[in-house]
């Protein structure tokens, strides 16, 4: 090899290293990452997959594009014998970036070549939906390529022709200038024969590209299945009655279109050239017409004239398939009648449901978690949970977060390397406390607490070290020389020794090389902390972890941490969509989902497993076909951490979204939208009007025998306020099954809003609301629960105080209803008690304060009723009366100085 050649190679491999040199390292260390938590079969096949796509459609055009442009050069090179090695070479690169281009691809053509069947005809083509899902997009995109591959080909053609026409048109001007006198040399019958050699190429290819329109109109006919001209998504009667004919008609004259293109191709000289334009400028013509104005005015004088009679089959279609595409086909509906008053009886039967009301909100509790768990400035207990566990034999509801460590919340002046990414690497425990229990004090009653986690019942934590989680986002090296931080102990700190499988074992130099270039950090390579059991973490993310080994899931929001046998585990989960299913409504982008897959992630070894608990989802038995070592069955995963899977809220949502609007099955009553249902709102905070959010409970539904654990809604008319149903999901033995539980429409069934207002209303809890307000406190509404219990309704809203420049809002009371009378008291038990006296509006506690708070309170109300007797409000000065006497009584009791008074 010569020093010119050597040196070429030499520039070759230079410029691959610099476009190509960190995506090759990031290769190279995203291999060695997955392979050491066991996915390395996910990465090479979508490694090949990748590779095989580029090739197969970079080798395809370039083939293609060559042999026309060689056909081009090949019919002029005798006249204009210029070498023509830098085309091809232009014509590499560009196929490279097609290639390049089409790799995204690579799972639409897995899922083609590995689909699974749903065994659901459409009911217009009689196709199953897999061919909607997985053929339809693979047809088209194969369809698209070979026509923008044409394209791009008919340009390189031209330009070669222009190229060899101009190159003709320099050589004889260059001919003339040197020698005038020169032989004459017929160029013009030179153009005229060069002008038709590329008039006959340019109209084959032209001819081709019109096939491949008719090709792609054919599959173009099914898209009608996602059509959103008519009243409802799918194909309408336009669509098939006008649509589809015209495109049949389109794809008949582009064939025709492509033989006068051949017809002109061989026909003498460059005549003619008007038949041709007319039967473009007819094409698209028709194609407008047709596919556009004609429909247009069908629609207009024929179907919305007679819209409902018209569309009705479409609409049922509609309708059948949207609720299939969302899981709502089989949900089972139950008439409540909700008719039954509240008794001591109906209260006392249904103990366990009372037991597990969830008084805590997790927004107001996150204060507070945060305020007397956090402990040290860097950990977080933001992430808050609602989960179910056997306490004592009993089956409590329960609210935990985790401990986490966040980087960000070290103090400046600490963010060195080694406090980064050797010293503070993991997080501690979790906190958890029962959902309906608080202190005197109106702080949660811890059940787990402190660091290490202290257990008061039979839930111990061993291993309480969280190194992947929600705040996991920096790399981390242990078991160098570095001590690594556990846990802090009064005025010092613990030190730890990982002893787990987690991250990467730094044993061999080009793994510390290849980190160091991954992760632009030249203090991997030079650090001497590091030892041959040193291991580097990194991806502690839980969701981006995930993500990063199955791209294809969509997460839920909420991951969420478990214990089980002495451990912690985040459960993830995670759901199969398409945009493609026929005849499904469009709602978050998608019109199908499936909550197919839980995964486990642990909180210590970042181990990843992703268990399919739904095996007649196509979907997920396509990846499973295409990764099939990926999966594991649901029959597979730990016993104890399958009694905590639970039905995932933002599913409920997306569902609950849907069936608002499709529980309606009549196509005349869905039509007029006239039983349309709405997600009520709820007051929230500090007067704050919000959407109400659905929410777990342990109940016995109706008709059950035990108590389980569901997630729950409500369901109001559309601008109204009063409840016509609640929704149910279940997540223990009948895990998945949707219950709806229809409201007689016979009585008025009050919703959120309702008793919002009936709360505010009142002028005793109104009036105790804005005394604690003058008090400089802060007063804020948790959730409102509406909880069905045999027959009967109840209502639950929090009360928390926090002082205005105080961080820590405590609990301290109980707004309750039975849709009738409204009730404050200082706990549950108290407002029950005092709603089920007979002939009871309202009563009002004032019980747990202080004795210098009610000597404040009474003197208080005493300038309350001077006020009202200034403005002669009898009222007013009845309602102070009344609660001024509650206070002195109090002050009297001094023996018992928390006295509830009810005031029938």
């Amino acid at each position: 090899m010569d020093n010119k050649k050597l040196t070429q190679w030499g520039i070759g491999v230079v410029l691959l290293i610099i476009f190509f040199g960190s995506s090759i390292i990031d290769i190279l260390t995203r291999y060695i990452w997955i392979d050491n938590i066991g996915f390395k079969g996910i990465f090479l096949t979508q490694l090949k997959a990748s590779i095989a796509l580029f090739g197969v459609t970079a080798i395809v055009f370039m083939i293609f594009a060559s042999i026309n442009l060689f056909i081009s050069s090949k019919l002029t090179k005798s006249k204009t014998m210029f070498k023509e090695k830098w085309k091809y070479g232009i014509l590499a690169i560009i196929s490279v970036f097609i290639g390049i281009s089409n790799v995204k691809n690579w799972m639409l053509v897995l899922k083609y070549l590995n689909q699974s069947t749903f065994g659901i005809l459409d009911p217009i083509f009689s196709k199953d939906v897999s061919f909607y899902v997985f053929s339809l997009p693979f047809f088209m995109y194969v369809a698209n390529f070979m026509i923008v591959a044409i394209l791009l080909t008919i340009i390189i053609v031209l330009g070669n022709y222009f190229q060899t026409l101009i190159t003709a048109w320099i050589k004889k001007s260059k001919e003339l200038k040197e020698n005038p006198l020169g032989e004459n040399v017929n160029y013009k019958k030179y153009i005229a024969l060069l002008g038709n050699t590329a008039k006959i190429h340019i109209a084959l290819l032209l001819s081709l590209f019109f096939v491949l329109i008719s090709v792609k109109n054919y599959f173009d006919r099914f898209k009608i299945m996602y059509s959103e001209a008519g009243i409802v998504v799918g194909a309408g009667y336009t669509d098939t009655m006008v649509l589809l004919p015209a495109i049949k008609l389109i794809m008949i004259l582009s064939i025709v279109v492509a033989v006068i293109f051949i017809a002109w191709a061989f026909s003498k000289g460059i005549k003619k050239r008007h038949i041709l334009g007319i039967t473009i400028i007819g094409y698209i013509a028709i194609s407008i017409v047709a596919t556009t104005v004609v429909p247009g005015i069908i629609q207009s004088l024929k179907v919305s004239p007679n819209e409902i009679n018209l569309e009705k089959p479409y609409i049922e279609n509609n309708i059948k398939y949207t609720k299939m595409a969302y899981g709502l086909d089989d949900v089972e509906e139950i008439e409540f009648s909700a008719d039954k008053k509240l008794t001591t009886d109906i209260i006392t039967e249904q103990s366990a449901i009372i037991d597990n009301i969830r008084l805590l909100d997790w927004r107001p509790l996150t204060s507070t978690y945060k305020q007397t768990q956090e402990i040290r400035l860097y950990y977080d207990l933001s992430g808050i949970d609602i989960d179910r566990y056997y306490i004592d034999g009993e089956y409590r509801e329960v609210m935990l977060a985790a401990r986490e460590l966040d980087q960000n919340k070290i103090l400046t002046n600490a963010k060195t390397w080694v406090n980064l990414h050797q010293i503070y690497t993991h997080g501690n425990g979790v906190v958890m406390s029962p959902v309906n229990e608080v202190t005197s004090e109106g702080l949660p009653e811890y059940l787990i607490k402190d660091i290490p986690p202290v257990s008061k019942i039979g839930l111990p934590i061993t291993n309480p070290r969280i190194y992947y989680g929600e705040k996991s986002d920096n790399f981390v090296i242990v078991n160098t020389e570095t001590k690594e931080f556990d846990y802090p102990k009064g005025d010092t700190n613990m030190y730890n020794q990982y002893d787990g499988t987690g991250g990467i074992k730094l044993d061999k130099f080009y793994k510390k090389l290849l980190l160091a270039f991954y992760f632009r950090d030249i203090k991997i390579l030079l650090s001497g902390d590091m030892t041959k059991e040193s291991r580097i973490m990194f991806d502690r993310n839980i969701q981006d972890r995930i993500s990063l080994i199955a791209p294809f899931l969509w997460l839920d929001n909420d991951p969420y941490i478990v214990i089980n046998d002495g451990r912690l585990f985040w459960i993830q989960d995670a759901y199969t969509v398409t945009d493609k299913y026929p005849y499904s409504e469009k709602y978050w982008g998608i019109n199908y989902i499936r909550n197919s897959v839980k995964i486990v992630v642990d909180a210590y070894n970042g181990d990843v497993s992703y268990y399919v608990v739904d095996e007649k989802d196509p979907i997920i038995n396509t990846y499973s076909t295409i990764f099939p070592n990926a999966f594991k069955s649901f029959e597979d995963m730990p016993e104890g951490l399958k009694n905590h899977t639970r039905y995932p809220e933002d599913l409920f949502k997306l569902q609950s979204d849907v069936f608002s609007i499709y529980h309606m099955n009549d196509p005349t009553v869905f039509y007029n939208k006239e039983d349309a249902w709405q997600i009520p709102n709820e007051i929230y905070g500090v007067g704050q009007q919000i959407k109400s959010e659905p929410y777990y409970i342990i109940m016995k539904l109706p008709g059950q025998v035990k108590e389980e654990f569901i997630l729950m809604t409500s369901f109001t008319p559309i601008r109204k306020d009063n409840m016509v149903a609640w929704f149910a999901a279940r997540s223990d033995e009948e895990y998945g099954k949707l219950i709806l539980f229809k409201l007689s429409k016979d009585k008025l069934i009050p919703g959120p809003s309702q008793i919002e207002a009936m709360f505010d209303q009142d002028s005793e809890i109104s009036q105790q609301l804005t005394l604690w307000s003058q008090q400089g406190s802060q007063v804020a509404r948790g959730n409102l629960l509406v909880i069905p219990i045999k027959d009967s309704m109840l209502y639950i809203e929090p009360l928390y105080i926090q002082a205005e420049n105080g961080q820590l809002p405590q609990m301290k009371r109980v707004l309750v209803s039975d849709g009738e009378k409204v009730i404050m008291e200082k706990d549950l038990d108290t407002a029950l008690r005092a709603l089920l006296v007979k002939g009871n509006r309202t009563s009002v506690t004032t019980g747990d304060d202080s004795e210098d708070e009610l000597i404040k309170k009474a003197s208080q109300y005493y300038n309350l009723i001077q006020d009202a007797m200034q403005d002669g409000d009898w009222e007013k000065i009845g309602n102070n009366f009344n609660n001024l006497g509650e206070v002195l009584e109090q002050l009297s009791e001094e023996e018992n100085p928390n006295v509830v008074i009810v005031r029938p």
